[in-house]
């Protein structure tokens, strides 16, 4: 215990002088802002990762059953039935998914239009909770759309709009000329995701059919399943059972190039930060070698009375880690307070088409937390060795001959 009592006079003594003082403090500080930021940084890198791919799958499916060449699917009941035995599936449902040009007066925009199943749809989709204008109701050529696409095409809610299908054409005296029909606008959502709110509309299943002239056949069948992170593993099962010509797609994958440059975001910034926090911790390993100086007698002092070499060392390594400790509970508390106040308040605006989300978003985890906390207490640690060492290789009558 005495190693303890020697280690915190040396470190904060009413009798120490005012230079040992700053020292510690600017030594705290490098590790209270080190792990501050880390704390901050790492949230906000979780709430963009978990709330894209919320704001996805909230649209989106797990898994996409289609045909090669993306050939319209016939007789889909029985796909249904088959799909729907599997155990890990939740729901599933068909759709049609096809581009068109939108036209609204003197504004026309190319996106891309699903057919909703009425019967089936919002088992997978969760579309109808994001209107925040109008209403869901869809059939009798009513559309819902984007609130960016609205806005950029001025467009409001009982207006009718001309959809144009490419895959379709009639003849005139113009030569050909792509198909087109007049949607009532009846809703207007908003998913969060800039690139949906944009570029997206949902016509019903069979309004999709006519326009694109496609019968009773679809495009695929969306499925949602337990476990998000098996798509791929349940994907791969579901193309060996049906066989050549179906195949499977997943979010993983059609989402992989987004997900992957943000994982590597957060990797590099953890590195980044990191550095701060091994540079505060040098300023512990100086400070330390001035306390060895300052303490040549009082070391010498306490070796002629039988301390050893490693309880001498240990006293030097508990200043660091008092030091360490000190810096990361203080940076703790702030990273916690400064991410709860981000995230409730949410008073940083995202710019549009950047993250593809409107609010910065963020979302503690408590590894995160416990990663950040026990680098920055080794970064201490490790750093305190070398002059503790050094304070320890002093000999009794050398320390005491240069005071």
């Amino acid at each position: 215990m005495y190693k303890i009592f020697i280690s915190k006079r040396y470190l904060w003594a009413r009798n120490s002088n005012t230079f040992q003082r700053i020292t510690t403090i600017i030594s705290i500080a490098g590790i209270f802002l080190g792990v501050t930021a880390m704390l901050v940084i790492l949230p906000i890198m979780n709430g963009l990762q978990e709330d894209i791919r919320d704001n996805i799958l909230g649209v989106s499916a797990h898994v996409i059953l289609l045909r090669y060449y993306n050939e319209p699917i016939a007789n889909y009941d029985s796909l249904l039935k088959i799909v729907n035995k599997e155990p890990e599936v939740i729901s599933s449902a068909p759709f049609i998914y096809t581009k068109v040009i939108l036209n609204n007066g003197n504004y026309t925009d190319g996106i891309v239009l699903r057919g909703y199943d009425e019967k089936y749809g919002e088992r997978v989709s969760k579309i109808k909770k994001h209107i925040i204008e109008g209403k869901f109701e869809l059939g009798n050529k009513k559309i819902i759309l984007g609130k960016d696409l609205a806005d950029n095409m001025r467009i409001h809610i009982g207006d009718k709009i001309k959809v144009f299908s490419p895959h379709t054409t009639t003849m005139t005296p113009m030569g050909l000329i792509p198909q087109s029909e007049r949607f009532k606008v009846t809703g207007i959502f908003d998913v969060g995701v800039y690139e949906y709110n944009s570029g997206l509309a949902y016509i019903s299943m069979s309004d999709a059919q006519d326009l694109m002239e496609m019968g009773n056949r679809i495009t695929g069948i969306e499925i949602k399943i337990k476990n998000i992170y098996n798509a791929r593993v349940f994907g791969r099962k579901l193309e060996k059972k049906l066989e050549y010509p179906y195949r499977t797609n997943n979010w993983i994958d059609l989402n992989s190039s987004l997900f992957s440059a943000l994982k590597l975001e957060k990797i590099g910034m953890f590195i980044i930060l990191s550095f701060i926090t091994i540079v505060a911790a040098f300023n512990i390993a100086a400070m330390l070698f001035m306390i060895v100086t300052i303490k040549t007698r009082e070391i010498g002092i306490l070796r002629a009375m039988g301390a050893k070499r490693k309880d001498v060392m240990w006293i030097f390594v508990l200043q660091g880690i008092f030091v360490g400790f000190i810096g990361t509970v203080l940076g703790n508390i702030a990273g916690f307070t400064i991410s709860y106040l981000l995230g409730k308040y949410q008073f940083i605006q995202m710019p549009k088409g950047v993250y593809m989300l409107n609010t910065l978003p963020v979302k503690m985890h408590i590894s995160d937390f416990l990663l950040v906390s026990g680098c920055a207490i080794l970064i201490s640690f490790l750093l305190t060795l070398y002059p503790a060492y050094k304070a320890s290789k002093m000999e009794p009558q050398e320390a005491i001959r240069y005071e």
